[in-house]
């Protein structure tokens, strides 16, 4: 089973855009970690037939009133848990961990951050930073492929705009 984990896409219209839409169709289910913002996107999303969701401090009010705070589902005998604000940080998941252990997931996807995650313990942690609206990172998603009981994971990159820093540091690099 193959899973896109994605989340902060902040979309303000009913349109996903063409890049995003391109690799979201390779799988079998997206994760979307809240932060759709427009209840058009969020509908856009769910039309696929594939999403599980929560809804984000930023979604309009319709979003919040048909998506959890929380989700919990199985997939292949993984027990895997998605919420919007996890943590204030990535540097220090201590939290992030016991409320994947209260929530009793394998696997706990989380929002807010805009920045990619990926931490193994006695639980997977996964925050997938944001195709569209990126911090300090490159527009991303989180791949996620569970098979015979095997659960493997990546960052994988998503065309896009990069965050003004992570620009600004490439052109200070090529020296311009």
């Amino acid at each position: 089973m193959r899973i896109i984990a994605i989340s902060d896409t902040h979309i303000e219209t009913g349109v996903i855009p063409k890049y995003l839409a391109d690799v979201i169709g390779d799988y079998d289910i997206i994760v979307h970690a809240g932060d759709f913002t427009s209840y058009e996107c969020y509908k856009e999303f769910e039309a696929t037939g594939k999403l599980k969701a929560v809804h984000g401090n930023a979604d309009h009010a319709p979003i919040k009133q048909v998506l959890p705070e929380k989700v919990t589902f199985e997939v292949e005998g993984m027990k895997i848990g998605i919420v919007h604000e996890g943590a204030l940080s990535l540097n220090d998941t201590t939290a992030l961990r016991y409320l994947a252990l209260e929530m009793e997931v394998d696997i706990l996807i989380f929002g807010h951050l805009h920045r990619p995650l990926i931490e193994k313990s006695d639980v997977l942690l996964i925050c997938p930073g944001s195709p569209t609206k990126p911090r300090m990172s490159d527009p991303c998603a989180v791949e996620i492929e569970i098979k015979d009981g095997k659960i493997s994971s990546e960052i994988i990159e998503i065309v896009g705009q990069s965050c003004d820093y992570i620009e600004y540091s490439r052109k200070l690099a090529e020296g311009k």
